[in-house]
């Protein structure tokens, strides 16, 4: 089972390992559905179980063959986008599902220079700006909100006593915005903290496996030690 927010990185472990069943999760059940399909028009051979979770909640794996050892594959770096404490709830509740004799293979984002984060985060594009402000438009969207988008500016920075990247909206004048019938004011230079990305070193995350009860058994980085990759047994 994996969280299904890339294809690239799933499609390389699927070749490598080809399981007998894979069940791609996700809380978006449009992209979910078009990961799946798209997998099972490449791959023919396996069977795959597409399941619409939130795997920030308790959640249950269906359509899983009892006996079948399962492996979950945590892509990408979210487990950052946890307050430590949920991390480990998490994990917890991973190592729960995966028993008797799981496996967990996760990305984790490595602690770096602050320069380096800085340049990640409040890149010229300013695709990370768009995603942040991404989230004002689906308040207008989804809850009759009316936010200016052009009206709150991006800024992140690593807050290296917390070991994290702060993102915030900050409010570029005095205004006040409707939030589902409600009104809320905002004064100039006043902040929205709309994301946490924690970082970690290799010791500082296999201790918070640990505390989950998992045995880090492997780990594996890029040669500039900016990214690590953790298989950890139950």
């Amino acid at each position: 089972c994996t969280a299904s927010n890339n294809s690239r990185k799933v499609r390389l472990l699927l070749e490598a390992v080809q399981p007998a069943l894979y069940m791609p999760m996700d809380i978006s059940m449009d992209h979910l559905l078009a990961s799946a399909r798209a997998l099972a028009e490449d791959y023919p051979w396996l069977d795959i179980h597409a399941a619409c979770i939130d795997y920030s909640q308790v959640f249950h794996l269906p359509d899983c063959p009892p006996g079948a050892r399962k492996i979950a594959f945590f892509p990408g770096s979210s487990i950052g986008n946890f307050e430590p404490e949920d991390a480990v709830l998490l994990l917890k509740h991973l190592f729960r599902l995966l028993q008797p004799d799981g496996g967990l293979l996760i990305g984790v984002d490595l602690k770096k220079a602050s320069a380096v984060l800085h340049a990640a985060y409040n890149d010229s594009r300013g695709l990370t700006a768009e995603f942040n402000r991404n989230l004002l438009r689906r308040i207008n969207r989804e809850l009759a909100a009316d936010f200016d988008l052009a009206s709150f500016r991006h800024m992140a920075f690593y807050n290296p006593q917390q070991g994290r990247v702060e993102m915030h909206l900050i409010s570029r004048r005095r205004q006040n915005v409707r939030v589902a019938g409600e009104r809320f004011d905002f004064a100039a230079g006043e902040s929205i903290h709309t994301e946490n990305s924690y970082k970690y070193t290799i010791e500082e995350f296999q201790s918070l496996a640990a505390r989950a009860g998992f045995r880090p058994t492997h780990v594996w980085t890029d040669e500039r030690q900016l990214f690590s990759l953790h298989f950890c047994r139950l």
